[in-house]
């Protein structure tokens, strides 16, 4: 009770052993309190300090009898030094206030306000991490997320259990988009399935344009380049904007499927990978770019370009685009 002041659990004890039994021995004190000597004494001592008790006028014999001052007076002088060092704490606080929205003057603005532009950008990973850190501390309701990159790296995905966590015991509703390519790599499916355990709700999707982040239809965090996170992200504001970034979240939301185990082709059919890696070819994608929206290497990619030529009979890339088109793998536009 008399921690605030300066007083731990044993201190305190003493010291109503003290007000309570004034005329006891110090080693009657020790028996009933369970103390050794030498701990008795570092705590009178400390009471000492604190000018709660001092050694009697009149003592014992010993020397070692202790009077208790008044504790009207010993408790009311502790009171008016932590008032007092709570008034030296509050000069610095606020000095440190000004201080920091002097520095905050002189930086760029990476957090827009409602008269500045729709769209800031973040520059360098730094910078990325630090507002993403702030949004975690101030979503209040719904998180949305488009998780590219495939497998997740295991220090990301121990650096983001504990935030994630607290945003569910927080009662925050979280939506994630995985890509299917993570079926392939068990310390991502364990993470995504500890996440759904929780109250995460999680699906994957073939393939997904950027890595995004959406929180309270207020605020999206819009990476500028999956593949080079020294270009940062975009901090986008304008409710257009919003809106436009929320239907493209529920639009793949809705086409995603829930998680679950790893997709098996029939003998004749594709998985959703296969198709999407189809619809990429025929829009002219490279290896590369269909590898960074399957969060797949470009070996990987290239291997199921290979494997689709040849269950497509084709001997080449737009041979295989007519054929698909043909068995109904594709539209005819090939969109």
């Amino acid at each position: 009770m008399l921690d605030p002041l300066g007083l731990d659990a044993m201190t305190e004890a003493v010291y109503r052993a003290l007000l309570g039994r004034p005329h006891a021995s110090p080693a009657e004190h020790c028996s009933r309190l369970q103390l050794t000597q030498d701990q008795f004494d570092a705590v009178v001592q400390e009471l000492t300090d604190l000018a709660l008790v001092r050694p009697a006028t009149e003592d014992d014999g010993d020397g070692r009898r202790l009077h208790v001052v008044n504790p009207r007076l010993g408790l009311e002088m502790l009171l008016a030094r932590q008032r007092a060092l709570l008034a030296a704490q509050r000069q610095r606080l606020e000095a440190g206030e000004a201080a920091v929205a002097e520095l905050l003057c002189r930086l760029p603005v990476t957090h827009p306000a409602a008269d500045e532009s729709p769209v800031v950008h973040l520059d360098g990973v730094d910078h990325v991490r630090d507002y993403l850190t702030r949004l975690h501390e101030e979503v209040e309701e719904e998180i949305l997320t488009f998780a590219t990159g495939g497998a997740q790296t295991e220090e990301n995905m121990h650096a983001s259990r504990p935030l994630n966590q607290r945003l569910l015991e927080r009662g925050v509703r979280m939506r994630t988009v995985y890509l299917d390519s993570i079926h392939n790599h068990p310390p991502t499916v364990a993470h995504v399935t500890w996440l759904a355990s929780i109250g995460a709700e999680i699906r994957t999707a073939p393939s997904l344009s950027t890595r995004m982040i959406i929180t309270d239809r207020r605020l999206a965090l819009v990476a500028l380049d999956d593949q080079d996170s020294s270009l940062g992200a975009l901090v986008v504001s304008g409710p257009g904007l919003i809106a436009a970034l929320e239907a493209l979240f529920e639009n793949v939301w809705d086409r995603a499927e829930p998680l679950g185990p790893s997709e098996k082709p029939g003998d004749h059919s594709l998985t959703r990978q296969q198709h999407e890696t189809l619809r990429l070819l025929a829009r002219g994608y490279t290896d590369e770019a269909i590898a960074k929206r399957l969060g797949v290497s470009p070996r990987t990619a290239r291997r199921i370009a290979t494997g689709l030529l040849g269950h497509l009979d084709a001997r080449s890339r737009f041979q295989a685009g007519v054929h698909a088109a043909q068995l109904g793998y594709l539209p005819a536009d090939g969109r």
